[in-house]
């Protein structure tokens, strides 16, 4: 019998692997602190692999594709959605997590699963929906909602907190450098791609962009996203911490704000806006008045009327809602 030119790879050779090769601050999958119901471990698959696995097959990462980056329901083949936002946010949280030693598994489950929750329309959709909940309605907690209930897949508590807390706007900051991973990855992205976007509709041209982005990050394009990574990682390596150099990060947050003048929130887009907010609000209504209409699968004992319909428009692509909507009359 020959030798296989092959070998097993179990998921205890990882777990070795992660333990002798990450950096110490890196998470190691046998230090997890596990799932809300304990399961037998995997044969091949680490806990941050097998959540990987998990959100990349859910129904709620598939809907991914008919949901809005920035422009509505676009009809050109080459708009930025939040399914090509989320492998890109992907891409780039695991070329980090890479590039400092950290557990690149993990980073990919938390970018994979962040924007699961996103309402359709984009963040005009949080916007639309914030008056029917406590407080503000956001796509962070939505996503770990329909992990742990819409669609549980009983995540580890990493995954679950990389995903909560993977906005800036969200105060209780990642728990684990691979969480801060996607927080970066997440801004690096969508501030990247939205630019490109923006572009080819017509809405900026290159020579609007601010001059400290271009002296920082070089022609706008790919060199975008090395020139951005290579700021995390560099300083990050320096400092300990995942965080970004300082210029760089100035020159982001002004890229930032010139994108939210200019395109998110430009004054043209605001019958969009409003149309958007109409579609969903009429919606939700529609939902409270006629919750035998809700799909069972959004019939969940520890939700109220509200919360149902809430939770089942949130989870509208931006093709079906228009669809929904229009047939109400």
């Amino acid at each position: 019998m020959s030798e296989s030119d092959l070998a097993h790879r179990t998921r205890e050779d990882v777990e070795l692997w992660e333990a002798e090769h990450l950096a110490p601050a890196a998470t190691r999958s046998v230090d997890s602190a596990g799932r809300a119901r304990p399961e037998e471990p995997d044969r091949y698959r680490t806990v941050f692999e097998r959540d990987r696995d998990r959100i990349l097959h859910s129904k709620a990462f598939r809907r991914l594709k008919h949901k809005t980056q920035v422009f509505m329901n676009p009809d050109g083949d080459h708009f930025v959605t939040r399914l090509t936002h989320t492998l890109q946010v992907t891409q780039i949280g695991r070329a980090l997590a890479r590039y400092m030693g950290l557990n690149e598994s993990l980073a990919e489950a938390i970018c994979l699963g962040h924007d699961v929750g996103h309402s359709p329309f984009g963040h005009t959709g949080e916007d639309a929906l914030t008056p029917y909940v406590e407080g503000e309605w956001h796509h962070a907690a939505q996503s770990v909602r329909i992990f742990d209930v819409l669609e549980p897949l009983n995540l580890t508590w990493e995954v679950r907190d990389g995903i909560r807390a993977h906005s800036w706007r969200v105060k209780l900051p990642p728990a684990t450098p691979e969480g801060y991973c996607c927080r970066f990855a997440d801004r690096i992205a969508y501030l990247t791609h939205d630019v490109d976007d923006a572009v080819r509709a017509g809405v900026i041209k290159l020579d609007d962009l601010p001059a400290v982005a271009i002296t920082c990050f070089g022609p706008a394009g790919p060199r975008w996203i090395e020139s951005m990574i290579e700021a995390v990682v560099d300083e990050s390596v320096d400092r300990g911490v995942v965080v970004m150099d300082p210029e760089a990060l100035d020159a982001m947050n002004l890229l930032r704000d010139f994108m939210f003048d200019r395109v998110y929130l430009r004054p043209e887009a605001e019958d969009q806006r409003t149309r958007a907010i109409e579609i969903i609000r009429d919606l939700v209504e529609h939902y409270i008045a006629h919750p035998e209409k809700v799909p069972p699968t959004y019939q969940h004992d520890d939700a109220d009327g509200v919360t149902r319909a809430v939770d089942y428009v949130s989870g509208m692509t931006d093709r079906f809602a228009i669809r929904e909507w229009e047939q109400l009359g």
